[in-house]
């Protein structure tokens, strides 16, 4: 088995993090691994511009994953203050799905919040509709905190909504 490399995302990796990221998101590509949002919505996941933002920004990071140099998932990492960081656009490539992967970004994305960010909670936002996700996510030790918050419908940015009632639940998890 070939090891997996993690490093912080570089403005050099946007085009092909973009690629990944529409990949498992959108179209028809993203229905070959076990979950994805092509069903809920069309359109665009993130845009390059966005990504030059992110790693833009100190507050920000995005960790990549490659095998032989090849990148096979991401996760953003966001410090909020106060000992908070979110998690945001964990991506693994829809063949290289249910081996792992995902699991060892979460892994990763906690440990560089603690030692980057000085976090002692995580937290994110899902599709409520995602349940399968949800579960994946309470089974890596997250917890649905009851609160809701709204998905940008008309912004085209995030995407084309298949349906008007999406909305994110929020889940976080305190940090060793």
């Amino acid at each position: 088995m070939t090891a997996t490399t993690f490093r912080p995302a570089a403005s050099s990796d946007v085009a092909g993090l973009h690629r990944l990221i529409e990949s498992a998101y959108r179209g028809d590509s993203a229905k070959a691994g076990w979950t994805h949002e092509a069903d809920l919505l069309g359109g665009q996941r993130t845009d390059q511009a966005e990504l030059r933002d992110i790693l833009a920004d100190a507050s920000r990071v995005i960790l990549l994953a490659e095998v032989d140099g090849a990148l096979t998932g991401c996760v953003q990492v966001a410090d909020q203050g106060e000992g908070l960081a979110y998690l945001g656009l964990l991506t693994v490539d829809p063949t290289r799905q249910a081996g792992g992967l995902g699991r060892r970004l979460i892994d990763a994305a906690e440990a560089e919040a603690v030692a980057r960010f000085a976090a002692t909670r995580m937290e994110m936002t899902v599709i409520r509709q995602r349940t399968e996700l949800i579960a994946w996510y309470e089974r890596r030790g997250y917890r649905l905190t009851g609160e809701t918050r709204p998905f940008p419908l008309d912004n085209e940015r995030f995407g084309l909504p298949q349906t008007r009632e999406l909305e994110f639940v929020v889940m976080d998890k305190a940090l060793q």
